[in-house]
């Protein structure tokens, strides 16, 4: 129990510190702080604007760690990303230079920008937390957390991500404007200096990293599990939908739950908590029917239709 409330602690000091450079966007500091807890890696499909770097910024200034941006193009090489070994002619011998990618936060902006190979080369790295370069295999430092971000308006020169690296996206979110008030409060904040500059750290990666491990002793009931797998399985048979969630996106939403449950201070999660991440945790993983894409519906929608279709109390599963 005392490890519950050390997350949730975690919690509060990272969304106190993360809100004194973000304005109103909590839901989307908590969504992430699940991810980082749960290890997993994050989608923010947003217009540009509305504070998607300085939120990555916020989180690697706040945990002490390290912090890279990477600006996708169609010209970026995954070499760029990953690093490279050249020669050393005072060694005499090749040394690999280290690329953004083996930073703690990594901020690959407008990541369908990228060409394909240069985005499958991330793969390796958000899927087994290391690179291989030349034959050569580095770990990265954990906390290691990938924040991916895309325009959802502007699609020529792009290439859509495929489902196999849309699947390795722990959870997709959505910063969106600021109210009238919120927005003024911005104008303020920065008049002078960004308050980016001021952030210190709360906490560090190595005591990230045991709450990490601290998340994964969180109680799940077996009927809340029951209900988890059931909502899953009713995105692969939904009328709308093509292919559903994979059994990935059940263990993600298992996780998650279990990191927001602890968040809450709690050491059991509730239906509740399951129900509030369905949408962040699966919609990104659906793809839908060819009609269903035509008429504009939305992944998220046939989520929250599924949420009130699979009762959490049933029968047993066969």
């Amino acid at each position: 129990m005392t490890q519950v409330h050390e997350v949730a602690e975690f919690g509060r000091q990272m969304m106190e510190n993360i809100g004194s450079v973000m304005v109103g966007k909590e839901t989307a500091t908590r969504m992430l702080l699940v991810a980082l807890l749960s290890g997993g890696h994050v989608l923010v499909e947003d217009v540009p604007g509305v504070g998607k770097t300085m939120l990555a910024r916020a989180l690697a200034a706040s945990i002490g760690g390290s912090f890279s941006r990477i600006q996708c193009t169609p010209d970026l090489l995954p070499s760029d990303i990953t690093g490279l070994s050249v020669y050393d002619q005072r060694a005499g011998d090749f040394v690999f230079r280290p690329g953004p990618l083996m930073s703690q936060i990594v901020l690959a902006d407008e990541i369908n920008r990228a060409t394909p190979r240069t985005q499958s080369s991330l793969l390796e790295a958000m899927g087994e937390g290391q690179v291989t370069v030349d034959g050569q295999t580095y770990r990265l430092e954990q906390p290691f957390l990938v924040m991916a971000t895309q325009n959802p308006v502007e699609f020529e020169g792009t290439f859509p991500l495929p489902e196999a690296q849309l699947d390795r996206f722990f959870l997709s979110l959505s910063l969106g404007y600021p109210s009238v008030s919120q927005e003024k409060e911005v104008l303020y904040r920065l008049q002078e200096r960004h308050p980016i500059e001021d952030v210190a750290p709360v906490t560090s990666p190595e005591q990230v990293r045991l709450l990490q491990q601290a998340i994964t002793k969180v109680y799940v009931e077996e009927s809340v599990a029951e209900y988890l797998v059931r909502l899953v399985q009713a995105t692969r048979t939904h009328p709308q939908v093509q292919l559903g969630a994979s059994p990935r996106g059940s263990l993600a939403l298992f996780r998650a739950a279990q990191a927001l449950a602890a968040l809450e201070g709690r050491d059991y999660v509730l239906p509740d908590d399951v129900k509030q991440l369905a949408v962040p945790v699966l919609a990104h993983r659906l793809t839908l029917k060819a009609d269903s894409i035509l008429r504009g519906v939305q992944p998220a929608a046939v989520v929250r239709d599924l949420l009130r279709q699979v009762p959490v109390g049933a029968e047993e599963l066969n």
